[in-house]
């Protein structure tokens, strides 16, 4: 299932996530140009690469800089436009609650904490961990938790048939959340985990969560009437359908 419109209304624009958007894709286009051995070395380099944090006579720059750094690199092009559309629907809301400035430094201590889930339930492996995907996954976790009566709209292809249907947002972040754990348990126990860093997610999500309700709105206002009329409260919680002021 792919979420492909989200029902929360913004009036700014999420500059932040613009500046998100095109560092990603030019990290993308730059790693591009070189070659596969190029783009390999780069990603020991520079990607979180778990065993170093006990190894850390092994090349590459410092294991902490890399819970940074990994963050703007992709594997191929599907994983990085994947990526930047999920941070798109789901960062506009969250951006336009915390302000630009408070949504950066969010996004990147959710993708640390993502980081540092993935490296310490693989001490030992040697597989670098790239991607944005754990810090997106806590941009999630905050939108799933501030408006979680959001209505998501969601494709799910049906054979060769298009299907659209609408979701809560919490109900898809639980459902998104219990697709990462289950296979990640598996990984835990057999040590394969099919290319994904699973835990990276959980981790992200998890962060993105439990920061949420320490995370103020930039103004003790609602934007529109019908945000406290169902309930879309900033901090997740129902409101008094008659209440516009906070």
């Amino acid at each position: 299932m792919l979420p492909v419109a989200d029902g929360v209304a913004t009036r700014r624009e999420p500059l932040a996530l613009f500046g998100l958007l095109l560092v990603n894709a030019v990290v993308f286009l730059l790693q591009s140009a070189l070659s596969p051995e190029g783009r390999e070395l780069l990603w020991q380099l520079v990607g979180l690469v778990p065993i170093r944090f006990f190894e850390p006579e092994l090349p590459g720059i410092p294991p902490w800089a890399t819970l940074l750094t990994s963050q703007f690199l992709h594997g191929d092009l599907l994983h990085l436009l994947f990526n930047l559309w999920t941070l798109w629907l789901f960062g506009r809301a969250v951006e336009d609650r915390l302000g630009s400035l408070r949504f950066l430094g969010f996004y990147l201590l959710c993708g640390v904490a993502a980081g540092f889930m993935q490296a310490l339930l693989h001490p030992f492996s040697a597989v670098p961990t790239i991607g944005a995907s754990g810090a997106i996954s806590g941009v999630l976790g905050c939108y799933a938790r501030l408006f979680p009566f959001s209505r998501l709209v969601l494709f799910a292809p049906v054979l060769f048939l298009p299907l659209f249907f609408e979701v809560p947002a919490l109900l898809f972040a639980l459902f998104w959340l219990v697709t990462q754990i289950v296979p990640g348990l598996f990984a835990l126990g057999t040590g394969l985990s099919g290319g994904i860093a699973w835990w990276a997610h959980i981790g992200g999500f998890a962060a993105g969560w439990l920061i949420a309700p320490w995370l103020k709105e930039r103004r003790r206002r609602c934007f529109y009437p019908d945000e406290c009329r169902y309930g879309l409260s900033p901090h997740g919680r129902r409101r008094d359908p008659r209440a516009f002021w906070d």
